[in-house]
């Protein structure tokens, strides 16, 4: 004879403990994501949105993006006494990936508050909205990544071997974009100071992070810093595009970061999942 495990509830009484939670979870998670037809058309319908009736449309993204870096390119280089054609291709793709990463996890706040009219009204797998979050600053990426193709043939970057790196650096960090924007997405609906939280710590980190300087040109009683995971994706991602390596201890800190990103999504997705829509 089986019995049926029970947990102790706050009220000292004995309760089932429901051991399909964790399968409905995984089963609500796929079935949101394979759901691609509804979270890219309102991931696109998004960047249309936002640059409604303008007469460039999301040209605008890539032309605020391209005056931002030629502004900074040349003065940076000068401040910091950099070879222009050495700076300008680093710079280029600090910029582009930091806005990415913050994008992503500072509208990842907002992935469930914001589809609120949708979750009110029809039961919606909930990653349909973490996969629409993700893809939207995706696009917004792939627009920005055109601004690289010019400089890097300026600064005369060759195609390489160690340019296919960059492929496995994306794939992990938009798994480790998912998971925060999972985490920060249902935290923001319950708590809504978390999204101002968020904010002023990616303001931070943006400094302390590669995006404006060179690592090398870090003292060596500074080089803690480096232990900043946004480091690690960062080179992971910007290393291989300029003929580099990513380092190991680079890769070991975004496999320690990617093991407890997912742990903290899936434990916040299966104990929130059903519970998000009565935050909003």
């Amino acid at each position: 004879m089986t019995t049926t495990p029970t947990t102790l509830s706050a009220n000292g009484t004995r309760e089932q403990y429901d051991w399909t939670c964790t399968h409905s979870s995984l089963r609500d998670w796929l079935v949101g994501t394979l759901r691609y037809d509804i979270w890219l058309t309102l991931a696109g319908y998004d960047i249309l949105l936002r640059y409604r009736r303008s007469l460039l449309g999301p040209l605008w993204l890539t032309i605020s993006m391209a005056a931002l870096i030629a502004g900074m390119g040349p003065l940076y280089s000068a401040l910091f006494n950099i070879p222009l054609s050495t700076f300008f291709p680093h710079l280029t793709l600090g910029i582009i990936f930091w806005n990415f990463f913050s994008c992503s996890i500072g509208d990842g706040c907002y992935t469930f508050i914001s589809a609120a009219p949708y979750l009110k009204q029809a039961p919606y797998n909930r990653s349909i909205f973490t996969w629409r979050t993700l893809s939207r600053n995706f696009l917004i990426l792939l627009h920005h990544m055109i601004l690289f193709v010019p400089i890097a043939l300026w600064a005369g970057i060759s195609l390489s071997i160690e340019m296919l790196l960059f492929i496995p650096g994306l794939f992990i960090t938009m798994l480790n974009l998912l998971g925060v924007i999972t985490t920060v997405g249902f935290l923001s609906a319950r708590f809504r100071d978390v999204p101002q939280i968020v904010s002023s710590i990616l303001q931070l980190l943006m400094f302390m992070t590669p995006v404006f300087w060179l690592p090398e040109s870090l003292p060596d009683r500074s080089k803690v810093i480096m232990l900043n995971p946004f480091a690690s994706f960062l080179s992971a991602l910007r290393s291989p595009l300029l003929g580099q390596v990513t380092s190991l201890r680079d890769w070991g800190i975004i496999g320690v970061s990617t093991l407890v990103n997912l742990a903290c999504a899936i434990t916040i997705y299966r104990v929130c999942r059903n519970r998000v829509v009565y935050w909003l």
